[in-house]
């Protein structure tokens, strides 16, 4: 997975718009942020629900991992550029997106789990 790749990705989601945040290229949907590239760290920072954070971590522990201060105990979870597949970074990048999306702007149909 590239970063290249990655904010493709994030810029494909509905709504989203790029801006920086401290530095770095982030992605928000309503002034919401889902996703920052961290691009000297080779990761990428997504917005998900402790849960997903928990699952994707025993799941892919060398791809997620949660952020280590407060951040993390709020679902901001580190994501590995180098440990990841482009369609398990599309699921969580999904995933995050809900996460902060209006009701309104969801589609009806979410995606299929990964597998």
């Amino acid at each position: 997975m590239d970063a290249q790749t990655a904010r493709a990705m994030a810029l494909d989601m509905p709504g989203t718009a790029e801006k920086d945040h401290f530095g770095r290229p982030s992605f928000s949907v309503k002034k919401k942020i889902y996703c920052t590239l961290w691009l000297d760290d080779d990761r990428a920072v997504m917005k998900l629900t402790l849960e997903q954070q928990a699952t994707l971590g025993e799941e892919q522990p060398d791809a997620f991992s949660p952020v280590p201060n407060k951040w993390g105990k709020h679902g901001w979870t580190n994501v590995s550029m180098g440990h990841i597949s482009e369609r398990n970074f599309r699921y969580a990048l999904d995933l995050a997106w809900r996460n902060v999306s209006p009701k309104w702007l969801l589609p009806t149909r979410q995606m299929p789990p990964k597998g």
